[in-house]
């Protein structure tokens, strides 16, 4: 079973861990209500589920992204979460997974603050994965959050999905985007616009 996942999550290269005080500069948490934010990546040609991760926004924002392959100079990353995850940083996220051949399933679910702050914690204690378990320790994450016992533990990205989209509430997004393949393209486009970005909030 595992083999068939080799593909779904990336060997973790993002580079050298944040240190805490890079980490606090960059903590950010959006005023919406606490929820909990399931990503799949999906092969446009084949359906196969190709990787999974989740945003959880309690007391900050994360993205809890498992052997993951996003990396971006103002985005701290320590253990598998990603810190800092404004509106823009979700949009370059989401943006360089979506290409020619894959597609963003968004699976978004308001939760209480309780339930978020204990998935924020598990979260940083979950990390570094190794490769191809993306779906597997994000399951197991959410089976120790209060409410989502149920969730099976699973390998595939696509089985997680299915779980998670059965509970009420759940608001469902497609994200497509046509650009080149190469998913190291998207991240480096993603980045520069993220450094422009932030070279602009500093210059004001």
């Amino acid at each position: 079973m595992v083999s068939l996942t080799l593909a779904a999550c990336a060997t973790n290269t993002r580079g050298p861990e944040a240190d805490p005080a890079k980490i606090a500069a960059r903590s950010y948490r959006d005023p919406g209500p606490a929820t909990l934010t399931l990503y799949t990546m999906v092969n446009n040609r084949t359906g196969a589920g190709a990787h999974t991760s989740l945003m959880i926004n309690a007391s900050e924002r994360v993205i809890f992204d498992p052997a993951g392959s996003f990396h971006a100079d103002i985005v701290p990353v320590l253990d598998d979460v990603l810190y800092g995850i404004t509106p823009a940083v979700e949009q370059a996220y989401r943006g360089s997974h979506a290409r020619s051949t894959h597609h963003a399933l968004i699976q978004e679910l308001q939760v209480t603050p309780e339930q978020a702050e204990i998935a924020y914690r598990l979260a940083k204690q979950m990390g570094p994965v190794p490769g191809a378990f993306c779906a597997n320790y994000t399951a197991r994450l959410l089976q120790q959050v209060p409410g989502f016992q149920d969730i099976d533990v699973v390998y595939q990205p696509l089985k997680l999905a299915e779980q998670f989209g059965k509970y009420p509430g759940v608001v469902t997004e497609e994200y497509y985007e046509n650009d080149d393949a190469d998913l190291q393209k998207g991240l480096a486009e993603n980045n520069a616009k993220l450094n422009a970005l932030d070279r602009g909030s500093l210059s004001q």
